[in-house]
């Protein structure tokens, strides 16, 4: 990091700091071309949990990402490096992310921009930019996301957690069948974690159904998945 983007880094720790909601808030404050975020926290694909969301639009975005498997947040923490999307009409979007694409403009977003949050070798999320109107950020703007992004990974670095868990927002809590019903998979199917969290996925949306009402339906036993046969 250079010895600038360090004293950028400082500045906004030192303005918005220790708080990881109140430093996301700002960063939606201070890019006039951005209309919400939503920040993202994991170690490993598929889990993940949703750490802020700065309104339902953003919401709406971690959720499709995590119910899916697919999107720019996806994409941006596998390969370490950021997914700028302009316009998620746009063909190649389309293509790339066929459910989360058309979701995800049917809840008001056209552009979404994803900057993943690292320290060296160390990975532990996403900050999700997005805007209702399609259109790219500006470089200035691209280095403030990328500023904030530095901040917000040391900040939730500093957090206190238990086990290895990063705090997760009340909007997260609900997740916590969907873990549940993996496991229950899983030891019904045998395999991997991702495996049996890729056949409760994908179930839901054969089914058309949310994602957590499956899921419920397994931990409440109404459903196995040892009973289809492929």
């Amino acid at each position: 990091m250079s010895a600038d983007r360090r004293a950028r880094v400082l500045a906004l720790l030192s303005a918005h700091g220790p708080g990881v909601d109140r430093l996301c808030a700002a960063c939606v404050a201070h890019l006039p071309g951005i209309s919400g975020a939503g920040l993202a926290v994991m170690t490993t694909l598929p889990a993940s949990g949703t750490r802020y969301v700065s309104d339902e639009a953003s919401a709406r975005i971690e959720e499709l990402q995590f119910e899916l498997g697919e999107g720019p947040c996806v994409d941006a923490f596998a390969a370490g490096r950021p997914v700028m999307v302009p316009d998620l009409s746009g063909r190649q979007y389309q293509l790339r992310w066929p459910a989360f694409a058309v979701g995800a403009v049917a809840a008001g977003v056209r552009a979404v921009f994803a900057f993943p949050l690292q320290l060296g070798a160390i990975r532990i999320g996403v900050l999700d930019l997005y805007r209702d109107r399609p259109g790219g950020l500006a470089d200035e703007e691209i280095a403030d996301a990328l500023v904030f992004a530095d901040t917000v990974t040391l900040l939730l670095l500093a957090e206190d957690h238990a086990e290895g868990d990063w705090q997760v927002s009340a909007y997260d809590e609900h997740r916590t069948v969907v873990h549940q019903a993996t496991g229950m998979v899983m030891a019904q199917l045998g395999g991997t974690i991702r495996g049996a969290f890729d056949r409760l996925r994908a179930h839901a949306y054969a089914e058309d159904r949310p994602l957590d009402d499956v899921a419920d339906d397994v931990v409440k036993r109404r459903l196995r998945f040892d009973q289809f046969t492929d």
